[in-house]
């Protein structure tokens, strides 16, 4: 029996792998759950799965759990003292990450030195602190297996070749809901506009930046990282139908590919069963009933952000940090009604520009220039 640490439990990625973990209930026990701070839902998943510990990253909302289940043994921690004590769990095998934002460097990275295995779908770790996770996972033994549906396709089809053979990489996108749209049509873009995403159910967060396809540009950043290859090896492939989750392009022309119906529960049972597979349950693909399949090129013109995540990474050095968490500010200023759609990728640019990149930073340096970023935003509001 697998032994594991859920963060990020009450999100998408979180509720999906506790669905997996529920359907294979033989096969996993759940150790800790942490989450940001819906306590009803986390209440609920500990109620039904037990973890030995929980924590509230809010500390109010942490106190007002521990009164509510008092009548259960468990304990509750708070803050990130508390997300690191989940990614340490002893008794853990491997941690699934699922936070959202940067939050998720230093409980990864503590795991990571505790010897735990990683199920990774918080991008932001490899994506500003890449090159310090992956040389520190190879030292310590780890595996770092990708729960993003496209990077776990790309891992997919690896299996078995050499990644010195690796041509490219083609990172498919759907488009998200404003595919085809010039950059007119996207002037008064609302936020409900953005959040109907036509093929995949995510976080609020995440759906904003598939719209912008800002997102497509953390997956390149990240894809840099997981599997060590260069940025002229990275293509975006726009696939509308999101049935090839991605592929790769070998240095004798062959392509290998991964194809599924769009359902987060395969990367992530993957990922926790890797290197198994068992059953999935839910809709198979029909290649019948799907019948044609379409490609095309993204526009870095209109969708600015993608545009900007390669620069950032040819840069290199804390400037994907700064595109990240220009990026995150951005949105929730949109979600909150703030700013405008095509605000948010003039945001990203502005904060890259004032920007001087540093080389190969430091976890502190990460954190100090997330936090310059922040500080470089809200002083132009």
């Amino acid at each position: 029996m697998k032994k594991i640490a859920l963060l990020g439990s009450t999100g998408s990625i979180g509720t999906q792998t506790l669905d997996v973990v529920r359907h294979y209930k033989d096969d996993f026990q759940v150790t800790a759950l942490a989450a940001s701070s819906n306590i009803t839902r986390l209440e609920e998943q500990i109620r039904e799965f037990k973890p030995k510990m929980a924590v509230v990253f809010n500390e109010d909302k942490a106190v007002e759990l521990k009164r509510n289940i008092q009548d259960l043994d468990v304990e509750i921690l708070s803050g990130m003292d508390g997300l690191i004590a989940a990614a340490t769990e002893e008794s853990a095998d491997i941690v699934l990450t699922a936070v959202v934002g940067m939050i998720g460097i230093r409980p990864t990275i503590a795991a990571i030195e505790a010897g735990k295995d990683i199920a990774l779908a918080n991008k932001e770790t490899l994506v500003t602190a890449g090159h310090l996770i992956m040389p520190l996972a190879k030292a310590k033994g780890v595996k770092i297996l990708p729960v993003d549906s496209e990077h776990s396709a790309i891992f997919q089809s690896l299996q078995g070749e050499k990644r010195s053979q690796i041509h490219k990489i083609l990172l498919t996108a759907s488009g998200g809901p404003f595919r085809g749209r010039s950059l007119v049509e996207l002037k008064n873009i609302q936020v409900e506009d953005a959040l109907k995403h036509p093929n995949w159910v995510m976080g609020r967060k995440i759906t904003i930046d598939s719209a912008t396809m800002v997102n497509k540009g953390l997956e390149v950043i990240e894809a840099r990282w997981l599997f060590d290859v260069g940025l002229d090896q990275i293509q975006v492939v726009v696939h509308p139908e999101s049935v090839i989750h991605s592929a790769v392009e070998f240095d004798d022309s062959a392509v290998i590919a991964q194809l599924g119906t769009p359902d987060m529960r395969l990367p992530i049972q993957y990922a926790l069963f890797y290197p198994d597979r068992k059953p999935m349950h839910g809709e198979w693909l029909d290649l019948f009933k799907l019948g044609t399949l379409h490609f095309e090129k993204p526009d870095m013109e209109v969708f600015r952000g993608l545009k900007l995540a390669y620069e950032a990474l040819e840069i290199g050095g804390s400037m994907p940090t700064v595109f990240n968490a220009a990026n995150e500010m951005a949105v929730a200023a949109f979600l909150d009604r703030k700013i405008g759609f095509l605000d948010i990728p003039e945001i990203i640019g502005a904060a890259m520009e004032n920007h001087r990149a540093v080389p190969s930073p430091s976890l502190n340096e990460i954190l100090d220039t997330e936090q310059a970023t922040y500080e470089f935003i809200e002083s132009r509001w």
